[in-house]
């Protein structure tokens, strides 16, 4: 069964759709789309009709790249007020059978009952290490014996108004959401490297009205904060020096600006209509100082953050966010978070672009989840993979190594 996944991210600034093919475990684009967002700010629907509008736009981009119809998605909820608790628990196993993902999946179910509550939802519960009567510290117990299998995870709650606006609107377009999380556990996924899984560290995720700080102990979200400073800043504070609209602003920042003002040029000029249709011109220079400004209040913000989340000294700081993807910002990250700070990339061919990790990065936790629980599962139907699989259809070229012929992507290591 060829596997394939479509997940969700709905953004204040845009809506994001990746669809990804697990080929031979390397996972590969099979289409992205990127959408305005109107009706939602924060992460929450504040607007039902405008973001609906906006998202059936994203969806349809997506539909009429691969000639099929999206039917399953997964999707990224908002981190703010999300709780996150230490678990354990224990069942009984057949001493006669090997352990099989059913036994994970119901020691699992195990923790869920557990912690159910009338005012929050459990969207995540993430392994620590799994017990096999006296066996400890083992990450994977398939395949093991024994009578007793025990777990430590992290459990991860949010507020059920959180996740019912998000999963209405998407039903609401005829969309089933088969799993769902938080944005900060799907950018560690996509973003994290194999050093990371036995240090201490941070994620910060610039967003338009918001910045996410999380906190990661061995590659595993232990908490979180949502400050309210994102990139919308930095447009409006161009907008305010130039007295620009918020579309010429962006336009300034993505084309013209550097985050740091250093490596821009005090020679370099470009020429835009203000607001009344007047001429203003734009120094290089003077417009990476506003921008980069204002980047380096949302570091020091982010760097206070996380010291009040923990005592203990972190071993790296990622940063992320389509803000982060401006030229030279890895450089203002570094003087403000110091050499242990760095842009966390995303690394799958055809989205080099840090506004899809969360989107991407929740295809990569759901494909451990359920690697975790020994399934196979697809979100397309038979006949709709006949559909991309025939010559001419979808996005990408097909050749005999892949359904769509990706040869590159993103590996997962055993």
């Amino acid at each position: 069964m060829k596997h394939v996944y479509t997940s969700i991210d709905l953004g204040t600034d845009s809506i994001k759709v990746v669809v990804c093919e697990l080929f031979n475990n390397k996972l590969n684009l099979l289409a992205a789309s990127s959408a305005q967002s109107k009706g939602i700010k924060k992460g929450l629907i504040t607007d039902v009709y405008e973001a609906s509008a906006s998202l059936e736009k994203a969806v349809n981009e997506v539909e009429q790249m691969l000639g099929i119809k999206i039917q399953k998605v997964l999707a990224t909820i908002p981190s703010c007020f999300a709780e996150f608790s230490m678990s354990s628990g224990a069942i009984q196993i057949d001493v006669e059978e090997a352990i099989t993902g059913k036994e994970i999946s119901d020691l699992l179910k195990l923790i869920v009952e557990e912690k159910q509550s009338d005012t929050h939802e459990i969207v995540s519960i993430l392994p620590i290490d799994f017990t096999v009567d006296e066996q400890v510290g083992i990450k994977d117990p398939k395949g093991l014996f024994g009578n007793v299998l025990g777990i430590r995870a992290i459990t991860v709650t949010t507020p059920k108004k959180n996740i019912y606006s998000v999963v209405s609107l998407l039903e609401n377009a005829g969309l089933e959401v088969v799993d769902i999380t938080i944005g900060s556990i799907a950018d560690i996924s996509a973003l994290k490297e194999k050093e990371m899984e036995s240090q201490v560290g941070a994620l910060i995720n610039i967003g338009y009205d918001t910045t996410t700080v999380s906190l990661y102990n061995k590659g595993i979200m232990v908490k979180n904060s949502v400050l309210g400073k994102g990139s919308r800043y930095v447009d409006h504070d161009i907008m305010y020096r130039y007295k620009v609209d918020e579309k010429d602003a962006i336009r300034l920042k993505e084309h013209f600006a550097l985050a740091h003002k250093n490596y821009a040029s005090v020679n370099d000029v470009c020429e835009i209509e203000d607001k009344l249709g007047m001429p203003v011109k734009v120094n290089q220079f003077e417009l990476s100082e506003t921008v980069m400004s204002r980047i380096e209040e949302i570091l020091l913000s982010a760097k206070k953050e996380i010291n009040s989340l923990t005592k203990r000294t972190v071993d790296y700081i990622l940063v992320t966010g389509g803000i982060s993807t401006m030229d030279n910002f890895s450089m203002v990250a570094e003087e403000i978070l110091e050499k242990k700070a760095k842009v966390g990339y995303v690394r799958l061919v055809g989205i080099r672009n840090n506004k899809y990790s969360t989107a991407l990065g929740n295809i990569i936790y759901f494909i451990q989840k359920t690697k975790l629980k020994g399934q196979d599962y697809t979100m397309i139907r038979k006949t709709d993979m006949e559909q991309l699989s025939s010559p001419g259809k979808g996005a990408i070229n097909v050749s005999s190594d892949s359904m769509l012929g990706r040869v590159f992507g993103y590996f997962f290591n055993d």
